[in-house]
């Protein structure tokens, strides 16, 4: 949620004035720009995307996969056997309950057998459900025998990415404001964020998000929206740490950015929440967001050049 400015009619000029400041400063770096900056710049125009190259180099860059496979092994090959255990045994009890829940709730649920909302799919919804959450459940299980292996594993693959550009920690330089006005609406968190702990907040979400998990991909893309801007920050804490930006200017930065978060998070939420196969998106997200996030800062360095230019042509 948003502060909100006194009254619709300065909210009007408030949004005007931030999209015509936006407008200018997104000119600006079109414009004349350095052909060192130009290939950053279309990068910078499709935010998604630096996801998918994320995945693309994880998958082929033999520096960023092998210490990365080197450290999760042990602990993907013991969840994997407990994990096809659990789902051997537990597969078929779990499609029973499902049947008997939406046997019990089609109204609720909009589905049937072979239907959503009278709608016929080419699966049976039942196995597709129970597939769906026996997947999710390896997921935790995986996630508990790799846990702390796999945040290392998120961190060297964040350090490869960087160290690959060939830039020292002297490249990340102090926050510069890249708007002659910063927006006075700066996002903050959700009331539900605010009202519950870490762990009770991730329950409540799973609970709230639990009905759609019944809906083919519709589950999971209304939760990737959910978690989008969430997802996006923790994917740039790094970023912002290096920057050592406050949390004024982190707030400041992503609402003026509100739109490449929203998107660039979305996408990458989307990865991590595929069942099994998402734990591996959330090591290649942290790469796709190592390369934003290096493409940003180069911006950021022009723009403070530009500043400093502007400063010295009013002083002469």
């Amino acid at each position: 949620m948003s502060a909100i400015a006194d009254g619709p009619e300065a909210q009007n000029e408030l949004f005007k004035s931030n999209r015509s400041l936006a407008e200018k400063n997104s000119s600006l770096l079109r414009g004349d720009l350095p052909e060192h900056l130009k290939r950053s710049s279309h990068r910078l125009q499709f935010p998604p995307s630096y996801a998918l190259v994320g995945v693309y180099r994880l998958c082929t860059d033999q520096n960023l996969y092998v210490p990365v496979w080197q450290k999760c092994q042990h602990g993907t090959v013991r969840g994997a056997a407990v994990g096809i255990v659990w789902a051997f045994f537990t597969f078929g009890i779990q499609k029973k309950f499902i049947e008997i829940f939406l046997a019990n709730s089609p109204k609720v649920t909009g589905l049937a057998t072979d239907t959503i909302f009278g709608y016929p799919v080419p699966f049976n919804v039942h196995t597709y459900a129970a597939v769906l959450l026996v997947g999710q459940q390896i997921t935790y299980i995986l996630r508990f025998f790799l846990s702390r292996n796999i945040r290392i594993a998120r961190d060297r693959a964040w350090n490869q990415t960087v160290a690959s550009r060939g830039k020292g920690e002297d490249f990340w330089q102090p926050y510069t404001e890249e708007w002659d006005q910063p927006p006075k609406s700066v996002h903050s968190a959700m009331w539900y964020e605010q009202a519950f702990s870490s762990w009770a907040l991730f329950m409540f979400k799973k609970a709230l998000l639990l009905p759609f998990n019944f809906y083919p991909l519709v589950g999971i893309l209304i939760s990737a929206w959910f978690k989008g801007m969430g997802t996006a920050r923790i994917l740039h804490r790094r970023y912002f740490e290096a920057k050592k930006m406050t949390p004024d200017e982190v707030a400041i930065f992503m609402e003026e950015h509100k739109w490449d978060y929203r998107t660039f998070g979305f996408t990458a939420a989307l990865l991590e929440g595929f069942p099994i196969i998402g734990l591996v998106f959330t090591i290649s997200n942290r790469v796709g967001a190592a390369m934003w996030a290096f493409d940003l800062e180069k911006r950021q360095h022009y723009v403070a050049e530009k500043k400093k230019d502007s400063v010295t042509a009013k002083k002469d």
